[in-house]
């Protein structure tokens, strides 16, 4: 009995960090702690799991703006299609649109409601 109790206990702490929504100054936090460690931070579990989260951002994006189309309906935005060089957010100008939130909202901001906004705000339909 013990013994299973501490493998619920492992399991409950070992769920992804993704499984939860990122709040923008988390996800700030673990960037500026990677730039910080220069090329010392290549390994850091914290690079794949800030990979994920955008990923999963961006592929819901892309779910919502298809489905809004496909519906007939104006999207909330409309970037450029897909793999066209307007279309690309670089690092820096994105990290300055989450860096230019106040730090009390972006404790309460989602990554995916930010990355929502600064795309309505970038690429207005």
């Amino acid at each position: 009995m013990q013994a299973i109790k501490l493998t619920f206990a492992l399991a409950l702490v070992a769920l992804p960090a993704t499984a939860q929504a990122m709040s923008v100054a988390e996800f700030l936090a673990k960037a500026n702690a990677l730039k910080a460690k220069g090329i010392m931070a290549i390994g850091s579990p914290d690079i794949g799991l800030l990979k994920t989260e955008m990923e999963t951002i961006g592929a819901a994006y892309r779910t919502d703006i298809e489905g809004a189309r496909a519906a007939g309906r104006t999207p909330h935005s409309c970037p450029p299609p897909k793999g066209s060089t307007k279309a690309k957010l670089g690092g820096k100008a994105f990290l300055a649109d989450l860096q230019a939130i106040p730090p009390a909202q972006a404790r309460t901001t989602s990554m995916k409601d930010a990355f929502y906004a600064i795309m309505r705000r970038r690429f207005p339909c």
